[in-house]
């Protein structure tokens, strides 16, 4: 018999204890691990393809259960997700992120069994999906492709190879960069332009996106921004820290020999300059 490989992702220890117990007497569902952390429940995700994570809305570490789904949105495949709460505030954001259910604790064993019968269910309606996909024959013959014979005179033969020869030119010419990043949010792609970035925070192999009024987390790396951004005016201050200049309104000088850029925004948000990149920092701004 087939079962549910769940991963309990939660602080506490006397919720994953109780919800431990209660998943033992379903067998249905077989625990393959815990984790109190975000990023320490993507390392065992890498290693188990686990069906279900019971996930806790307050994680430690910067990265809370809302994020974390946010992150596993990007993938093709993700866990299902249930989470556990200590009361209902962010029940709709949970559902608005594709939660598959939602646990208040303290939860009891009676409410614990139907989240696992919905998780079946959705596991098996998974699996009809799959089977009619694209193993289906008369699916595979809607996916036969068509050609489209057309018929054309010398006027019209001149017009089509002089712009595909201009198209051929363009695809060998570099593209025009669109100044904007795309973020995965919720199931939906947005663009933030660059100009409206005020820095970006490292998070271990992720990164934070702040603008003046939202903070996105992302599945960048701080280094390939770092590469794609330098010449859009964006500066590596500190390891932890890529910052857009255009929305530095302040240098401060610190005891010690420190540094601090304020910068804009809805609150002053002040980073620390390394004193090893303080000196190409006023190269830069011709201090």
């Amino acid at each position: 018999m087939t079962f549910l490989k769940a991963l309990i992702i939660h602080p506490e220890r006397e919720v994953t204890t109780k919800l431990r117990d209660y998943l033992s007497q379903e067998h249905r569902v077989k625990v393959l691990g815990e984790a109190m952390t975000s990023f320490e429940a993507l390392e065992l995700l890498e290693n188990i393809s686990y069906d279900v994570f019971f996930l806790g809305i307050n994680l430690p570490n910067g990265v809370d259960g809302i994020e974390l789904t946010q992150i596993l949105n990007q993938r093709k495949q993700r866990p299902n997700i249930v989470f556990l709460a200590d009361n209902e505030l962010m029940a709709f954001k949970a559902f608005e992120v594709g939660a598959a259910d939602y646990l208040v604790w303290p939860f009891s064993r009676s409410r614990v069994q139907k989240t696992v019968e919905r998780l079946h269910r959705y596991t098996v309606q998974a699996r009809i999906v799959d089977r009619d996909r694209p193993d289906n024959s008369m699916y595979q013959q809607d996916l036969k492709e068509e050609t489209v014979k057309l018929n054309l005179n010398e006027t019209d033969e001149d017009s089509f190879l002089r712009a595909l020869r201009q198209a051929w030119n363009m695809n060998r010419q570099p593209r025009l960069e669109i100044e904007k990043l795309a973020i995965n949010m919720d199931g939906k792609m947005i663009l933030v332009p660059y100009n409206q970035i005020v820095f970006i925070e490292a998070y271990e192999d992720y990164s934070f996106v702040h603008t003046s009024q939202e903070k996105f987390l992302t599945s960048y790396r701080l280094k390939n921004l770092e590469e794609r951004l330098n010449k859009h005016g964006f500066f590596r201050v500190h390891r932890k820290y890529l910052v857009n200049l255009e929305m530095v309104n302040e240098i401060a000088s610190l005891p010690g020999s420190n540094f601090m850029l304020r910068t804009v925004g809805r609150k002053k948000i002040e980073l620390p300059i390394s004193r090893r990149r303080i000196s190409e920092l006023k190269h830069i701004l011709g201090l």
